[in-house]
């Protein structure tokens, strides 16, 4: 059974080549920076000051690593899409976040995070027509569910799971609602990383 609330920060890394070591299995947490992906790491390993949060969307500059224990790992990839930085910063996180996805072995599934109450931005399409390229499962976390009641909530779930199988990229995706206010969604989203990081037994 993996702890979630045992993750402690590891490192941050630049680019691909001051990572850790690629072994193991690790989930990377993805999405626009004002989705909420800070929040939703803290809320996940119970640690309010784990993953940096803060009303300036864009602060998460570098690949944050967090270690659950000696194998797994969840990893907080740059915030894409809002941050107020020159277009050769944005340049450079594309690239390095590139060769994170496209040459790491242990990268099992993401997490693509949203605001419930938005449509699916270009990027977020671009990730998931990525991930379906590469064989890659994604897991979409419809973030700040407390924001609408249910139905809608629901409704607008169902709506861009749609949409991804109207773009043939939905293999492998899987969906759900999130506040990490409320805590609403906690165990799907606990479980769906366990399966991911689960690890054949060593003979």
């Amino acid at each position: 059974m993996i702890s979630f609330d045992r993750a402690a920060f590891l490192l941050s890394a630049p680019s691909l080549k001051e990572c850790p070591d690629d072994l193991g299995a690790e989930v990377a947490f993805v999405g626009r920076s004002n989705a909420g992906k800070s929040s939703a790491i803290n809320a996940l390993t119970r640690n309010g000051k784990l993953a940096r949060t803060s009303k300036t969307p864009g602060r998460t500059q570098l690949l944050n690593f967090f270690q659950l224990d000696e194998d797994r790992r969840l990893v907080d990839l740059p915030g894409y899409g809002y941050a107020k930085v020159s277009e050769k910063v944005k340049k450079e996180w594309q690239e390095n976040l590139s060769q994170y996805l496209e040459e790491r072995q242990s990268l099992k599934g993401l997490v693509l995070l949203a605001d419930v109450r938005l449509p699916l931005q270009p990027f977020d399409l671009n990730f998931f027509q990525w991930a379906h390229e590469a064989d890659l499962p994604v897991h979409l976390l419809l973030t700040k569910a407390d924001k609408l009641k249910r139905g809608p909530a629901s409704a607008n779930l169902l709506k861009m799971m749609a949409e991804l199988k109207k773009l043939g990229i939905s293999k492998q995706v899987s969906g759900q609602l999130f506040s990490a206010t409320k805590k609403t969604g906690l165990e799907e989203l606990k479980a769906q990383l366990t399966n991911w990081l689960e690890l054949p037994p060593t003979s």
